[in-house]
């Protein structure tokens, strides 16, 4: 029987080979591995009995298909999150937004730098592939900028939900409702406890506001937040700030303008409304598909043109570095100047003046054709396992992975293995990006520099 001592060093020995294992692999699979843990985690606890309002208890399929949309801040649910889960189980949700929204390497680093440890070069490259940024300088910072963005943000939007609903609720339960949907609403989530969404305050300008508000704010990306925030007037904001803001108005007008004018009359969505609810309809519904699962017209509804017009908002989603998900806006606007670039005959890819280094280019087509791919095989997938509208399946395949949360109805309603294919579609949306950027850019590296081959040409088009 060993002694004490022998099973000391024993269990030294495995933590050592355990951490040299761990120091050398890479940073997308320590990613990967932190946002599974945390669903896991997220998982059991919602699989408990006082996770729900009255038994019987979660599934192990409902409660994963809940703690992956709350981490991977999609909002696509199959139980209500207002009617069947308890108050515990909401404060779970509720939590898990918040550490999926922020990154979970993100808030590792801001307790760390909390409790005065220093931040090691290992721990500095997963935030940064987890922040999608280009230098390790200043990541430290920029952790501690995003903890207090977070805290004002959320804290002035639940303020403002506070007073619209206090008039409704009793001052408690209005201000819980203020700070889930905060919450909710600036990680872009879309999580809702009234079990319609927003449907019922059209008529309520300060919570639809509000709400879009924190969308905007929690969408833009925390690089370009710090980048807005130190402007002066002998300085101009980096590209990536330029880019992102532009591509995120033109999507927001184009997709105002599409829908009011697709919608405007169709009497189950904008039709009944007054002009001016219409307009504020049109705005938020042209808002919310860039990756936060807010409505305040029943999705089911729209016309098969603005379901499929949506399609394309929430591919594309919200900037590098947010809450959201999708490919993001830079990387669409990367691909568009590649096209424009190719029909035009140039070599350099160039965006406000700017030249692009070269493989940038490369890298943005090929995150946007992986994802392409993967959406088309889980949508062909599920077409084989469900007899739902083909459109509709389609929808919330990439709804799932642009981490969006918008849903025709259908969700509640798949099998067990649809369900599984959207859990791991939402995890690809979250995090499968960034690694397979990564994986490109390495490959690419590597490739040139041990082996240059022969050139060749062929025919295209």
């Amino acid at each position: 029987m060993p002694t004490l001592a022998q099973s000391a060093a024993e269990y030294r020995s495995l933590w050592a080979r355990f951490s040299q294992r761990l120091s050398v692999t890479s940073p997308g699979r320590l990613l990967v591995g932190g946002y599974l843990a945390l669903v896991l985690a997220g998982t059991a606890l919602l699989s408990l009995p006082v996770a729900v309002a009255e038994p019987p208890s979660l599934t192990f399929t409902e409660a994963l298909f809940t703690a992956t949309s709350a981490v991977c801040v999609t909002g696509l649910t199959v139980v209500g999150t207002g009617t069947r889960l308890s108050l515990f189980g909401q404060i779970v949700v509720m939590t898990l937004i918040q550490i999926g929204g922020l990154g979970v390497m993100t808030l590792s680093t801001l307790f760390a730098v909390l409790a005065g440890r220093r931040i090691s070069l290992r721990g500095r490259l997963l935030v940064q592939e987890e922040l999608h940024q280009n230098y390790l300088a200043g990541l430290v910072r920029l952790v501690r900028m995003i903890a207090g963005v977070t805290l004002l943000f959320e804290g002035i939007g639940a303020g403002l939900l506070f007073l619209a609903w206090v008039k409704d609720l009793d001052p408690l339960r209005a201000a819980y409702f203020a700070i889930f949907h905060a919450i909710s609403g600036f990680n872009n989530a879309g999580f809702d406890l009234w079990g319609t969404s927003l449907t019922g305050f059209l008529d309520r300008p300060l919570v639809v506001l509000t709400i879009a508000g924190l969308l905007v704010v929690g969408g833009i990306g925390f690089s370009v937040i710090a980048d807005l925030s130190s402007w002066r007037p002998d300085r101009r904001v980096t590209l990536h700030s330029r880019v992102a803001l532009s591509m995120a108005g033109l999507l927001m007008v184009v997709g105002f303008v599409f829908i009011a004018a697709v919608e405007w009359g169709n009497p189950a969505t904008l039709g009944p409304l007054p002009w001016h609810q219409k307009i504020l309809a049109a705005f938020f519904s042209a808002l919310t598909p860039r990756t936060a699962g807010f409505n305040v017209v029943p999705t089911e509804a729209l016309r098969p043109a603005t379901l499929f017009f949506l399609l394309f908002l929430m591919f594309i989603g919200v900037s590098p570095g947010s809450t959201g998900g999708g490919i993001k806006t830079t990387t669409a606007a990367v691909v568009g100047a590649a096209v424009g670039a190719a029909l035009g005959g140039r070599d350099e890819l160039v965006i406000f003046e700017r030249r692009l280094p070269r493989g940038v280019a490369a890298r943005a087509i090929a995150l946007a054709v992986v994802a392409s791919m993967w959406v088309a095989a889980v949508t062909m997938a599920i077409m084989l396992l469900e007899r739902f509208d083909p459109l509709a399946i389609l929808f919330e395949v990439v709804s799932a992975f642009g981490t969006v949360g918008l849903s025709t109805g259908i969700t509640p309603h798949l099998s067990t293995p649809s369900r599984l294919l959207i859990v791991v579609t939402m995890l690809v949306g979250k995090v499968g990006p960034v690694t397979f950027a990564m994986a490109l850019a390495q490959r690419f590296q590597a490739a040139g520099v041990h082996l240059r081959y022969p050139e060749e040409r062929i025919s295209l088009g």
